[in-house]
């Protein structure tokens, strides 16, 4: 995961500053020597680093924190402060029209993540209530225009092109005037990308922007490129102006200094992360949430929002009736687990997560696999049962446990180990099905808690 070695490294350095109780100013620059290198090694922009650490360090030495009971707690204050005002300080929203349609123009080099972005935006603006176009500008890259009609396909938006040899600046006019008699309140404008940037690419873009004038131009840029992305962003900002950037594969394994030092080096706001390859809606890009997953504080409040969206209401209630009627099956398991996975893998979860981070390094020092592998063979064994032994496990003798670990490709001690957890999931479900009655909920959490499996 990204920034995952920068905030282990970041989570060690204010460990060891916590154990000198009373700081002195020395503890405060070896802390800072400690961080400067971390984000270096992060691919922070060295002049990036030099100021923030410069800052920190002018906040930390004050007399307010060196002579307070928790100093080293003060220092993470002031680092999370800063880290979050380095990324932009707060969400940063798209300029939408205040008379449709708003149009947007996505800009970045080939290979960036640009038509798959275009679309995910377009969902996140049709799940929004938006009646999103999206339009095939890219004129030069092979089966670029088929790329995104395939793209609006699986997403169902509608796709604007032209016949091949029509330029992008009449393409881009013309879908204006074609989003007016079709109702399409936001126009997403596809343009062509480059392998390097040249002078021709940023005058094709600087007529299609004199032509439609857009109300949003942005950059998508490939995490993975590291410092190159901080480059990039500064040539495109110089060439067109730049309102915001798309940060695209946050979820490789990146080092992730292109996302705190955009912001620092061009003046441009990231506004949406991508993850990678699966086609969900961008999610906007909260600079404090990131801060506090970098400190290890977690972002509950990211883990409450996919919760909610992901997790389905009418689900939830009739598992709960199942619960307190005894009846909770490995039909309802299976149902559960696969929501569970609609929040990402556990190891994205437990990121969101606040003092989890300690926890998934032991996981990890374990070698229990955090990226799902288990919760696929628990998917294949119960998919290689029947409905009957599904709903009643009891019946599972010993020649359906051979038959079961042949048809998921597992052993017979994995389906055992199932079936006692299984079992045992049950058996303290109904003591807390005593403990919930009265009380509306499980003890000791809020009533509208629901447990996720």
């Amino acid at each position: 995961m990204i920034f995952e070695s920068l905030s282990e490294k970041l989570q060690e350095t204010f460990k060891r500053l916590k154990g000198h109780g009373k700081l002195t100013v020395d503890d405060v620059d070896e802390a800072m020597r400690d961080v400067k290198m971390a984000l270096l090694e992060a691919d922070v922009n060295f002049k990036v680093v030099k100021d923030f650490v410069k800052k920190v360090k002018e906040r930390a030495v004050g007399q307010d924190v060196l002579e307070t009971l928790t100093p080293a707690q003060a220092v993470i204050k002031i680092v999370n402060e800063e880290l979050t005002a380095l990324m932009g300080g707060s969400l940063s929203r798209l300029n939408m029209a205040s008379k449709p349609p708003t149009i947007i123009m996505m800009v970045g080099l080939q290979g960036a993540g640009k038509t798959t972005s275009s679309g995910k935006l377009g969902l996140m603006l049709k799940k929004q209530g938006k009646r999103p176009l999206l339009v095939a500008a890219d004129i030069y890259r092979p089966a670029a225009v088929k790329q995104l009609q395939v793209l609006g396909e699986k997403l169902k938006l509608p796709v604007f092109s032209m016949p091949p040899g029509t330029d992008a600046v009449t393409i881009a006019k013309n879908s204006v005037e074609y989003s007016v008699g079709h109702l399409n309140d936001v126009i997403i404008i596809d343009t062509a990308g480059r392998l390097a940037i040249d002078e021709k690419l940023m005058q094709e873009l600087r007529d299609i922007k004199t032509a439609v004038s857009p109300h949003e131009i942005l950059l998508t840029v490939d995490a993975m490129t590291g410092q190159e992305a901080v480059n990039v962003a500064s040539a495109f900002n110089d060439a067109l102006a730049l309102t915001g950037t798309v940060l695209t594969k946050l979820d490789g394994d990146a080092r992730g200094g292109a996302a705190l030092s955009i912001k620092a080096v061009t003046d441009c706001p990231i506004k949406f992360v991508g993850l990678g390859e699966k086609l969900e809606p961008l999610t906007p890009f909260y600079p404090d949430r990131m801060a506090g997953r970098i400190l290890g504080m977690g972002d509950v409040l990211t883990l409450v929002e996919k919760a909610q969206a992901n997790f389905d209401l009418a689900e939830a209630q009739k598992l709960e009736k199942k619960l307190k009627k005894d009846e909770f099956t490995l039909d309802d398991f299976l149902n559960q687990m696969q929501q569970v996975k609609k929040l990402g893998s556990l190891d994205q979860i437990l990121s969101l997560i606040p003092g989890m981070g300690g926890l998934k390094k032991k996981l990890d020092d374990a070698n229990i696999d955090l990226d799902g592998k288990e919760m696929r063979q628990i998917e294949a064994i119960i998919k290689s049962m029947t409905p009957q032994e599904r709903a009643d496990i009891t019946i599972i003798n010993g020649s359906r446990r051979k038959r079961i670990a042949a048809g998921s490709g597992t052993k017979v001690q994995d389906v055992n180990k199932l079936l006692k957890q299984f079992g045992e999931m049950k058996k303290m479900m109904k003591k807390m099905k005593k403990g919930m009655k009265g009380k509306g909920g499980f003890p000791g959490l809020p009533g509208n808690f629901k447990l996720p499996f």
